[in-house]
């Protein structure tokens, strides 16, 4: 398989958990525990993006490669394009995107979602997906919902309970009859030149509305290919709760 790189965007400022790529996780900041976990895929090169110091700090005395990048970046998209600059990856290099609060990411879907796009010369994105299974996670709207040709190509992505049943959904329903309905995964796999040409594009119109990014890449044409997860990842940590989970769940496999 062609060689792809890991890129991890880490970002000291956060809304709901300030400071969380250091948020201790069993002894470790949690930026380092994600590190780890990556360098377990098939990755040639795993790469930490940061803007902070502190972060470069705690990564250094473990011999990770970090790109150090603009405090600027609106989105973890832009810091990605611009560690491609830096690192002066050619068009066609993979990388994977490997968001920095997902300490529990299986190394198998690293592989798998790297794999996705390799395989479809034409995608310039491949990311994942999971059946939908309960009425309740399908009318989520912090849910990304997401349809796909029979190529395995999005057809594009909402927050809304999409395919929408036209008959099963003329009352609130109670259960799901098939498995039909997809969520999101986020984690990307990119094309180096696709992401230089990303940065330059302004928001689109339906990606302001849905506020979901990728909608952006579809705006403009380009493909994107969604494969069914291989294994359930975990969830990331976006709250204190999420936090305590995840600690749990180390403090559990360390007894």
């Amino acid at each position: 398989m062609q060689d792809f790189i890991v890129v991890i965007p880490a970002r000291y400022a956060s809304t709901r958990l300030p400071g969380k790529p250091l948020a201790d996780i069993a002894g470790k900041p949690m930026v380092a525990r994600v590190w780890e976990q990556a360098r377990r895929s098939s990755a040639a090169r795993v790469v930490v993006a940061t803007d902070d110091p502190r972060i470069e700090a705690v990564l250094q005395p473990l011999g990770a490669e970090i790109v150090m990048t603009r405090d600027d970046h609106s989105t973890g998209t832009d810091r990605l394009a611009e560690v491609v600059e830096q690192l002066a990856l050619g068009d066609d290099a993979i990388v994977v995107n490997v968001q920095g609060d997902e300490p529990l990411l299986p190394a198998e879907l690293i592989d798998q979602v790297a794999a996705r796009l390799i395989q479809d010369e034409g995608a310039s994105v491949a990311t994942l997906a999971e059946p939908i299974n309960d009425v309740e996670t399908l009318f989520n709207a912090n849910v990304v919902k997401v349809t796909r040709a029979m190529s395995g190509r999005a057809l594009t992505f909402s927050r809304a309970p999409m395919p929408w049943d036209r008959e099963g959904f003329r009352e609130p329903p109670q259960m799901l009859s098939t498995d039909a309905w997809l969520r999101h995964i986020g984690l990307y796999a990119y094309r180096a030149g696709f992401l230089r040409d990303f940065s330059q594009w302004m928001p689109a119109p339906i990606e302001q509305l849905e506020q979901l990014e990728q909608l952006r890449a579809l705006y403009h044409g380009h493909a994107i290919q969604v494969a069914l997860a291989e294994v359930t990842p975990p969830g990331g940590v976006d709250t204190q709760e999420d936090l305590e989970r995840v600690r749990a769940w180390f403090a559990e496999r360390d007894a």
